[in-house]
């Protein structure tokens, strides 16, 4: 099982991106999602959260700027961000609770890098 992070780049302050993580290879099922970020120096942050159900939670740093949603039928993954801000810059990753072979495991993606910037 793999994820696959996408749709960073370079984007000026007030400028919009959207992330995609898509799930592959022998998937029972997916439970939470989330996208974590990780800025230079500092700890891997929880950005957003998505139940198998649809519910949601936001970092506060980020509410009313970003929206999780996802695609079940397509094991994907997405984040819409809005409204970007210098402080938002950092590698974001996708982690999700997948069921595969007969067990549960949390699976981290590699990371896709957004950067803030004028």
């Amino acid at each position: 099982v793999q994820l696959q992070a996408s749709g960073g780049g370079l984007v000026q302050p007030g400028g919009s991106l959207r992330l995609s993580c898509a799930a592959s290879g022998r998937i029972f099922s997916i439970n939470r999602m989330d996208w974590y970020r990780q800025a230079p120096g500092k700890q891997r942050e929880l950005v957003a959260h998505i139940t198998s159900g649809g519910s949601t939670n936001y970092a506060d740093s980020v509410k009313g700027r970003f929206t999780i949603s996802r695609d079940n039928a397509k094991n994907a993954m997405y984040l819409q961000m809005n409204s970007l801000k210098p402080e938002d810059t950092a590698v974001y990753y996708c982690n999700a609770d997948v069921f595969s072979s007969g067990s549960w495991s949390s699976t981290w993606g590699k990371g896709t890098q957004v950067t803030v910037s004028s």
